[in-house]
């Protein structure tokens, strides 16, 4: 059954190529459809895509497509690139005026995901030598912990998705070009040795209470393949280390185009330069007022040293955990935002290729129903040494603002809206990284300002060094991809600059060389607050907090400045 559903799946897919391929060659450049004619574009779009990449499908919830994973040679990488294009023209061609004002603008979110995507893939030429192109793709999480189907089902999909996993690193393995920057070859050790580890330690647990006897040593046969793939994998990394590069850095052009590709944002580099170094500084000026009331005649470093201190009593994961219901009810007590639902997130500690930061959430997809979202948190590495363990667990206000940025109202709170999206489209697909994370990131200020813990100055310490943080992740991306700035320089940044601890800051510089996107998280806090200043300005100011709230959240997760567009309309004016 599994091999004629996936041929099945390759003929749907050949007959809706070929269709799209016609029908962009027959139509004249102006076509005037009705709204079935777009809403069915819509679903064809989304099938399509499925269809090219199954792993979209399955963290959707489609789980039809379970075990598979997306053709990684470079024919299918050309077909892919030509797939998007056809897509892009047909949509284009839809005549705004035969759209309603909904459709309109999801036809300009739709764009917006295709050139996302063409960006990475054909321009980046992220396939070609960033690891990190294929962590998403390759994460087995939704069979191994999302409980959306009996364990001896998901253990079945995940025995598929394991038989695929040795053809998926060669053809991986195949695709680099050598040589690769040291930062690709670090980043693709963790994620390949961390996928071999999780295999092999965490995942055969999972599954031992399947009685089913030929089913367990099918899983036993596939999962040692993928283990041995994943590690070759690696090993094969680590033989051309003697021969790595500096050579991480996208340029100046390449930079702009990113921004401009999959954000819409066009700013000179010299501008978005300016505005990052302008919240740093506003960050770095409430940090020393905020000081001077936590620990007077203490030097910042003295007084972030001691906020620091105050390590979570019982352990990371129990107090993260009692975080959220704090948040929770204060999000609800302030009237910030609609929480739409009654979904909840619990706390787990992070597989091991998933530690190359300190957290994130995972977040059932929009096709799924009544299923936990995870929050997870980075235990330390038992190789590094006691002070570096020691100091990489946050202090208990820093925490708060992680707990705030993943779950209440961050991530968790984002994803029940977009979940809820009146486009079909935007129930699925995210099209900006400045979206999502700028509302996390947003997300922490809004708190301390509607006025978590009463203005206590050590939760404002442990919001600002998010803040900081992030701030210089910003700097770090335009210096490392324009400015000649060194992994060395970063890092000391992140030390010097937003007062983090040494692994945080070795970490963080290291994530700028695979990942110029992550200015986002205040690229995006900038445009949404100025935004809620301008949205705001003639509905009542703070009053109408929670109702730019609600809207904003209401559109899915596109660009931004397709929202502000959206709200403001002719007053739009600039997204900064």
């Amino acid at each position: 059954m599994k091999q004629s559903f996936h041929l099945n799946l390759e003929i749907i897919f050949l007959l809706l190529l070929v269709s799209f391929v016609l029908f962009a060659g027959c139509q004249p450049k102006s076509v005037t459809t009705d709204a079935g004619g777009w809403d069915s574009f819509v679903d064809e779009f989304i099938e399509s895509y499925f269809i090219a990449h199954p792993d979209v499908a399955v963290d959707a919830g489609r789980h039809e497509f379970d075990g598979k994973l997306p053709d990684w040679s470079p024919a299918a990488f050309a077909r892919e690139g030509e797939r998007l294009r056809v897509q892009r023209k047909r949509a284009l061609q839809f005549d705004p005026a035969a759209l309603s004002e909904n459709q309109r603008f999801e036809r300009d979110y739709l764009v917006s995901r295709v050139n996302r995507d063409l960006f990475w893939l054909e321009s980046a030429g992220w396939p070609y030598k960033n690891p990190q192109f294929y962590a998403n793709s390759l994460d087995p999480n939704v069979y191994v912990s999302r409980a959306y189907a009996p364990t001896a089902e998901r253990m079945r999909a995940y025995v598929a998705y394991a038989r695929a996993i040795p053809n998926a690193a060669e053809q991986i393995r195949k695709n680099f070009r050598i040589p690769l920057s040291h930062a690709y070859i670090d980043i693709g050790k963790i994620l390949f040795g961390g996928l071999a580890s999780y295999y092999a330690k965490d995942v055969p647990g999972v599954f031992t209470s399947v009685v089913d006897a030929e089913l367990q040593a099918e899983f036993q046969k596939a999962n040692e393949a993928a283990v041995g793939a994943m590690k070759g994998l690696e090993q094969w990394l680590d033989q051309h280390r003697a021969t790595t590069t500096e050579s991480f850095s996208l340029g100046a052009d390449l930079f702009s185009g990113m921004l401009r590709e999959t954000e819409g944002v066009e700013v000179s580099i010299d501008l978005l330069e300016k505005m990052g170094r302008e919240d740093l500084d506003r960050n770095l000026a409430a940090l020393r007022k905020a000081c001077q009331d936590y620990a007077p005649g203490k030097s910042i470093p003295e007084c972030v040293a001691r906020v620091e201190s105050a390590k979570p009593e019982g352990g990371t994961l129990e107090v993260a955990h009692h975080q959220l219901n704090d948040l929770k009810a204060f999000v609800i007590a302030r009237d910030l935002v609609t929480i739409p639902g009654t979904e909840e997130a619990r706390v787990a500690e992070a597989p091991p290729y998933k530690r190359w930061n300190f957290a994130f959430i995972d977040i059932p997809g929009s096709y799924e129903k009544a299923l936990p979202s995870v929050y997870y948190v980075a235990p330390p590495d038992p190789g590094w040494s006691k002070a570096e363990r020691d100091a990489y667990i946050p202090g208990k206000a820093k925490l708060l603002f992680t707990s705030v940025h993943e779950v209440w109202p961050g991530h968790f709170l984002q994803f029940l809206h977009s979940n809820r999206c009146r486009s079909k489209f935007g129930r699925v697909f995210s099209a900006s990284t400045a979206f999502t994370e700028g509302w996390a990131h947003y997300a922490e200020e809004l708190v301390w300002e509607a006025g978590l813990n009463h203005g206590d100055p050590q939760t404002h310490i442990g919001q600002l060094l998010n803040a900081l943080m992030r701030n210089a992740r910003y700097l770090s991306a335009i210096g490392l991809h324009t400015k000649g700035m060194t992994l060395e320089e970063s890092q000391r940044m992140f030390r010097e600059v937003a007062y983090q601890d040494p692994v945080t800051a070795r970490q963080q510089a290291a994530r700028g060389a695979f990942d110029p996107a992550y200015l986002n998280y205040t690229l995006g806090k900038l445009m949404i607050r100025k935004l809620r200043e301008d949205w705001t300005a003639s509905r009542g100011g703070r009053n109408a907090w929670h109702e730019f709230h609600d809207t904003f959240l209401s559109y899915g997760k596109p660009p931004i400045p397709l929202i502000r567009a959206a709200m403001l309309g002719a007053s739009a004016g600039p997204a900064f």
